[in-house]
């Protein structure tokens, strides 16, 4: 299928050469301003919280899109060309970056995210189906070595605070006259989101249970490790699958019970029938935790950020972890 894809973008790449010229310098739009172009939802909010009126920002994956399975179109290639910044996760789900970038003449700059922070291995815990076949992305780190690092890194507010601030930087390396002002709002909005992680560790030192159980996939890797959170579930974070194994459902049914846990989680743009299955069996309640991974129509229309989805991921645990009385 990946062969498939790298063949379709390379036809419509030849294409675009062709009725639009090799690219040449990024031009600036009317406005004059830089143009920054993200691929997903975290990259897109937290570059345009380091632009601000500066730079304009846009997002390739349309609101409520699935990122596992995004093709890029002829026009998302065409803005990637034009663009002065782009700005992309570096992981499988965006493995056809890669197939663009070295395809077309571009003077523009590039930031991948994975780049920005320590990144973590993919994990399987028990009870989890993997699914058959899974590519992962591979990140080489010695000769000879391997390993299938987690591409989620967002997930974590400490990582999302440092990849602003890289993204602040970049912006002001490539907009000099511009650039105390990409650093101070970059600066604002880390410090936005270095508040939410001290609320999400000053919460968690209350909680007597930190296990989560999510019935759905778990692209949460790095905020588990950040806040050191035991957790099981049905799918890894990549996973397209949607109907887990009868084992791996008594599995996590048998956990919820045994273990006494109130709530199992799914995620964004899940139809939850899975969680709702376990839940059901286990007598507890679900609960949505979002991944920040994109967000709806709706969503972008009221405003969304990382910080706010982030707010209310907290929220949703006050109401369902068990903690100590009058902490949260």
């Amino acid at each position: 299928m990946k062969k498939l894809v790298t063949v379709l973008i390379a036809s419509m790449l030849a294409v675009l050469l062709v009725s639009c010229g090799a690219g040449g310098p990024a031009e600036q739009g009317e406005s004059g301003k830089l143009k920054v172009v993200a691929t997903i939802f975290p990259a897109y909010d937290l570059a345009r919280a380091a632009a601000g009126d500066a730079a304009d920002v846009t997002m390739l994956l349309p609101p409520g899109a699935e990122s596992h399975t995004y093709e890029p179109t002829p026009s998302d290639i065409l803005a990637v060309q034009e663009c002065d910044l782009f700005l992309y996760l570096g992981g499988e789900s965006d493995a056809w970056v890669d197939t663009i970038l070295s395809s077309v003449d571009w003077d523009g700059a590039a930031l991948r995210m994975v780049d920005c922070v320590e990144l973590l291995e993919e994990e399987t815990v028990a009870g989890m189906q993997e699914a058959p076949g899974h590519d992962h992305a591979d990140y080489g780190h010695g000769p000879g070595e391997v390993r299938e690092m987690d591409e989620h890194v967002w997930t974590s507010p400490r990582n999302a605070a440092a990849i602003t601030r890289t993204v602040g930087q970049t912006l002001a390396e490539l907009d000099p006259d511009h650039g105390e002002t990409y650093r101070a709002n970059a600066e604002a909005y880390a410090g936005q989101i270095d508040a939410l992680d001290q609320a999400f560790r000053s919460f968690f030192e209350t909680v007597t249970d930190k296990t989560m159980v999510f019935g759905d996939r778990f692209p949460l890797r790095y905020f588990a490790a950040e806040y050191d959170i035991p957790y099981y579930a049905a799918f890894p974070g990549c996973s397209t699958q949607t109907e887990p194994s009868a084992a791996t459902i008594a599995f996590l049914t048998d956990k919820v019970r045994t273990d006494g846990i109130s709530t199992v989680y799914y995620i964004e743009f899940s139809n939850h029938l899975v969680a709702d299955s376990i839940a059901e069996a286990a007598g507890v309640e679900t609960a949505l935790f979002h991944s920040c991974h994109n967000v709806s129509k709706a969503e972008i229309e009221a405003g969304a950020t990382y910080v706010s989805l982030m707010e209310g991921n907290l929220r949703t645990l006050e109401e369902t972890m068990p903690h100590a009385e009058g902490t949260a």
